[in-house]
């Protein structure tokens, strides 16, 4: 059973400013629902810099969980759009 590797990899879609705006609103969108979603919010260390009274107790750890399931969701969505056709 001969199988190319050409035939099982996928096709990654190069950058372009519609593949970093896409990006950039999943991880807003990301960092809104973990704003109300997370329940023990501070529970690790600050982020080093001056925060609005809205954001208060978000830190690294709530960061770093959201803008991670940001760039999920971003690729989620880059692989869809350029999957069907729309990028």
């Amino acid at each position: 059973m001969n199988i190319s590797l050409l035939t099982v990899t996928a096709s990654v879609p190069n950058w372009t400013i519609q593949v970093g705006i896409i990006m950039i609103f999943c991880n807003l969108f990301a960092f809104f629902i973990g704003r109300y979603a997370i329940q023990n919010k501070g529970q690790g260390p600050n982020i080093p810099a001056e925060l609005p009274d809205v954001l208060k107790g978000f830190g690294v750890p709530e960061l770093l969980a959201t803008t991670s399931f940001g760039h999920i969701l971003g690729a989620g969505m880059i692989l869809g759009l350029r999957a069907a056709g729309a990028l």
